[in-house]
């Protein structure tokens, strides 16, 4: 019993370990036919090529789409697709070189160094991205050649990137700089023509005749149609050629700036009975002022008379060559209001448009002589001066032999005779210095005997005959004073007449408080609404304002 026993179990665990034998060798065989079956799958990928694709093929999608790329992947050589990102950083950076190389012309850099670098950088890259020697004979890469080939690079890259570094703020500067020329240049051209416009603006308002200068003229002709009587005409005392006296001559169609002038010499005059005053005015005003100085007589004593133009016969067309010019201008319309347009284009034309200039009364300083035969002395005066102190002392300066004793204007290059006379002409060449010192009208003491010596009418009116055409200066009286003159003028202290009222903001108090004589010369006149307000009350401190005429035509005053 007990060998049976041995025996069955021994044969029980016999059975089971050849069990455990059998299903190790079954899995053995199905790890070598998983292996083996890898194997071949791998053996095909890597023997196999591609598929040849067509021009037209449609790209493959989903599933194919990804074995195609993992094909791809699988069958490209890694040294390529290094080359290939060598070349995309080396084309990137050409684009960039060239980019800013551009700018640099188009901004018109000064730095020519550095924009010729920029030019030999991108040059540079292109030729190292066209070389032909990355492949050996067989088609591959060699891995040396390609190492050697993207160190130049790099080297090239690094470099590019810091000319750009140091650049990029320059570059920036430099557009910035170049859209503030253009805004700097369009701004010009706008401030241009706002100055053109504003010339024109202020010369109308100057030229014009405001409505209460209009209206006290009116009011004035009206008194001498309703009271002729009162308005005789009086024989001419003997004061009037008496040249011990102090003669002033005004010539002038404005009836309250010529009563400001007189009221402004006999107030601050030591002995005013010894003052005589030539006003002289168109045919149109004329009657008025008589009215103004018959309804006001001049104070102090002093003596006045009013003329018209009209009442000295020698002035005429044949014999004062200047009354053709004027009358060939008035034809010609070269007159105010006709040429507004050309005005606006060019405001150097603005004094041929004045029509100040073109009136007679611009013109009579150059006939005083002939005016007044029996003075020795006269002192002429314009219509927009103030007198603040005693003259007379004019009439004791020697002037030494000279014709005209006048206050010089010129400063550094301006207000030098170039800026009055046609200097490109050549009898103005040969005959003036264009750097000589120029002076002004407002405020002249003329000596008649010297004048007659010299001829100066004379010289005057051959002078005016050769600027028929008006080539040699345009139509004024400055200029042909200058060439009169010239040589014959003695500079007097500043002191006895300071200008720029009538334009310059900027004049010291101290230098008008001390002048003998302040003038308005320029578009703000003081009877004007453009008048400058520090400079007015020293006018407005001289009309009359008892008159009753002034009162009525409500002077802004």
């Amino acid at each position: 019993m007990a060998i049976a026993v041995r025996s069955s179990r021994g044969g029980g665990s016999g059975g089971v370990g050849a069990g455990f034998r059998s299903l190790f060798s079954y899995r053995i065989f199905i790890s070598a036919l998983f292996s083996l079956l890898f194997i071949v799958t791998v053996s095909v990928l890597l023997t196999s090529r591609p598929p040849p694709t067509h021009h037209h093929s449609r790209p493959p999608s989903g599933a194919n789409a990804y074995m195609h790329r993992t094909f791809l992947a699988l069958n490209s050589d890694p040294l390529k697709t290094r080359l290939d990102l060598i070349y995309k950083q080396a084309n990137d950076h050409i684009t960039l070189v060239k980019t800013y190389a551009a700018y640099a012309r188009k901004l018109k850099l000064e730095n020519s160094k550095q924009l010729k670098m920029f030019d030999d950088l991108a040059k540079n890259f292109s030729d190292l991205t066209s070389k032909p020697s990355l492949f050996e004979t067989d088609g591959n890469l060699d891995e040396d050649v390609l190492r050697q080939f993207e160190k130049e690079v790099k080297d090239r890259v690094k470099f590019a990137r810091l000319m750009v570094a140091e650049s990029k703020e320059t570059y920036d500067n430099q557009l910035k700089i170049q859209k503030l020329k253009d805004t700097i240049f369009s701004v010009s051209e706008s401030l241009g023509k706002a100055k053109k416009n504003g010339a024109l603006a202020s010369s109308i308002a100057a030229k014009s005749i405001p409505k209460s200068l209009h209206c006290l003229a009116m009011r004035l002709v009206e008194e001498r149609i309703s009271h002729p009587e009162r308005y005789k005409e009086e024989s001419p005392t003997a004061e009037f050629e008496d040249p011990s006296l102090y003669h002033y001559a005004v010539f002038s169609d404005n009836v309250i700036a010529v009563s400001v002038v007189v009221r402004s010499v006999v107030k601050n005059a030591e002995e005013p009975w010894k003052h005589v005053f030539h006003v002289v005015t168109d045919r149109m005003n004329v009657a008025a002022m008589k009215v103004w100085f018959r309804m006001r007589p001049v104070e102090g004593g002093a003596h006045l008379e009013v003329k018209a133009v009209e009442d000295y016969s020698f002035l005429n067309s044949s014999y004062a060559p200047v009354l053709r010019q004027i009358e060939s201008a008035k034809k010609q319309r070269f007159n105010f209001e006709k040429t507004t347009e050309n005005v606006t284009k060019d405001g150097s034309n603005m004094k041929l448009k004045n029509p100040e200039s073109m009136s007679m009364l611009n013109h009579l300083r150059f006939y005083l002589p002939e005016m007044y035969p029996k003075l020795h002395k006269i002192l002429l005066l314009d219509d927009d001066v103030v007198v603040q102190k005693d003259l007379t002392g004019l009439w004791k300066i020697d002037l030494a032999g000279k014709v005209n004793g006048a206050v010089e204007t010129c400063f550094g290059s301006f207000h030098r005779f170039s800026q009055y006379l046609n200097f490109t002409h050549p009898l103005i060449k040969e005959r003036f210095n264009p750097k000589a010192c120029a002076w002004a009208y407002g405020m002249n003491i003329f000596d008649l005997d010297a004048w007659r010596r010299e001829k100066c009418t004379e010289t005057y009116e051959e002078w005016q005959n050769l600027n028929e055409d008006r080539t040699l200066w345009k139509l004024d009286a400055l200029p042909p004073g200058l060439i009169t003159f010239y040589s014959l003028t003695k500079s007097l202290d500043k002191s006895w007449h300071v200008l720029g009222l009538g334009y310059n903001p900027s004049i010291s108090m101290d230098e008008i408080n001390n002048a003998a004589v302040i003038h308005y010369n320029g578009n703000m006149k003081p009877w004007l609404d453009i008048a400058m307000n520090q400079y007015k009350n020293l006018w407005t401190k001289y009309v009359d304002n008892d008159m009753e005429f002034v009162q009525m035509c409500n002077f802004g005053v």
